[in-house]
């Protein structure tokens, strides 16, 4: 398939649902909270019973507007709402309320690594509810589904983007950055496993050099980076499979079955007009100010990107700080460490060391551990004035994420203050080469290597508190 893959393009496009994390729904006063009792969050609003009406929350236009911003999008001075219209289990009233040709931004770009992948469009929607399927399994899989209503009403921003990707490793970089995006400016929290960060993929084949898009497939119910990158490659080869057999893709929609890691046919993919789109009768158009606009870009936080290229700006390399900036709660401790005035590069040694592997091996967040911003800026100072050696900090850092307890506290319990008078040091140094005959006369013979070899000595007998600079000179001094 490989070989294959060579004679097509990929042309991509994603279209990502992000829950905007406002307490309220978007036309109605109910709660948002992820797991709640089935059915509790919900008004007679969210129900569509007769006669209610929709109020639109400032709230989620304002995260409307931010996200636009951050996207590098167009804010039009109009926008409007729409009816679309199916019918289905979870979406009460028989409508969605959407955007249909008046959205609130348009024409935004992200750049990754260098390449630029276009934004046709962002809107704000209302989201369905949620089925859940149950019973003994028969042929057709569960016996009854349930109805939960709770996300009915929850506000949306659906983000298109151009079909610029042309594989799908670029697809799920694109789509981490979005995450990152909309994380940081705090409108979603990018939960991609509670949903409350959805993906469908667009995806078609061309032969290679064409510039007519082949006919595409739409690819829902993919939930983790991982997965949408595996469902892209499994739909790329099957739609080079069809072709090949001299069959036609067809336009439809399909899911994503992680388990078999295959894409089933759900349904014939929709078009607009299937919707029967129509403004919304309840909902006037919607003025935005360019002082509303101004207001919200004044307030725009650190964009990734930004704080990507600050971090290298401080001497890191471009992988530690994409990997920090990749974690949120990591690169918002970070900064607080630098406000403090550390060193940078002390610190992102801890951060990217003794810290991530903590972090990894207990499954938890910078934030879930003890550890502040003020203890670890304390600790790099006593490296910084030889008070204690580097490895005596990496010794004591996990306890300080275990305790909360200051490093100056745990060096003075423990005795673990760094030995920086140069007779104590060189009397350990002499005793050390007086131990290890055969290796001084080898480091004379030309092994100079084995340097490395005394200086392990002397740190073992000095339990790591002798000052390594002293120690080296000290032994290359009476080594010879």
């Amino acid at each position: 398939m490989e070989s294959l893959r060579d004679k097509y393009e990929v042309v991509i496009g994603l279209e990502v649902h992000a829950q905007l994390k406002t307490k309220s729904k978007i036309f109605a006063p109910d709660g948002t909270e992820f797991g709640k009792e089935p059915n509790s969050e919900t008004s007679p609003i969210t129900l569509g019973m007769p006669g209610v009406l929709p109020v639109l929350n400032r709230e989620v236009v304002n995260m409307g507007i931010l996200t636009g911003l951050a996207l590098n999008c167009e804010i039009p001075e109009r926008c409007k709402f729409d009816r679309k219209q199916y019918f289905y289990p979870d979406l009460p009233k028989g409508y969605q309320i959407s955007q249909y040709d008046e959205p609130i931004c348009v024409n935004g770009h992200i750049d990754i690594k260098g390449k630029r992948i276009g934004i046709t469009r962002a809107h704000l929607e209302e989201d369905a509810g949620k089925l859940v399927h149950a019973g003994a399994a028969g042929l057709a899989g569960s016996s009854y589904s349930l109805v939960d209503l709770n996300r009915a009403g929850t506000p949306l921003l659906e983000i298109v983007s151009e079909p610029d990707m042309r594989s799908a490793e670029e697809a799920r970089m694109y789509m981490e950055e979005l995450r990152n995006i909309v994380r940081y400016i705090g409108v979603c929290d990018g939960n991609l496993e509670e949903g409350s960060m959805r993906c469908d993929a667009n995806i078609s084949i061309m032969p290679k050099g064409s510039k007519v898009f082949g006919t595409r497939a739409e690819i829902k119910n993919v939930n983790s980076f991982s997965a949408l990158q595996r469902a892209i490659e499994y739909e790329i080869d099957r739609q080079i499979e069809i072709v090949e057999d001299g069959g036609e893709v067809v336009q439809e929609t399909r899911l994503w079955d992680d388990n078999a890691r295959v894409t089933k046919s759900m349904r014939g993919k929709e078009d607009a007009h299937d919707y029967r789109y129509f403004p919304e009768p309840d909902l006037m158009p919607l003025h935005i100010s360019r002082e509303w606009v101004q207001e919200i870009k004044d307030k725009m936080p650190e964009l990734p990107e930004a704080k990507r290229q600050r971090y290298m700006g401080l001497g890191l390399s471009e992988y530690d700080s994409s990997v920090i900036v990749e974690q949120m709660g990591l690169a918002l401790f970070f900064d607080e460490v630098l406000k403090l005035g550390a060193t940078p590069k002390i610190a992102v040694n801890f951060i990217m060391g003794e810290i991530a592997a903590y972090l990894k091996e207990e499954h938890i967040e910078i934030t879930d551990t003890k550890l502040t911003p003020e203890n670890l800026a304390e600790l790099i100072s006593l490296i910084e004035k030889n008070t204690i050696s580097n490895n005596i900090g990496k010794q004591i850092i996990i306890d300080m994420m275990k305790t909360g307890e200051k490093a100056s506290s745990i060096v003075e319990k423990r005795g673990l203050s760094q030995i920086t008078d140069e007779n104590a040091i060189k009397e350990i140094v002499q005793k050390v080469v007086d131990a290890n005959p055969q290796q001084v006369s080898a480091y004379k013979g030309g092994k100079t290597q084995l340097l490395g070899f005394f200086v392990g000595q002397v740190m073992k007998e000095t339990k790591g508190r002798a000052n390594p600079k002293a120690v080296n000179d000290l032994l290359k001094e009476i080594l010879g």
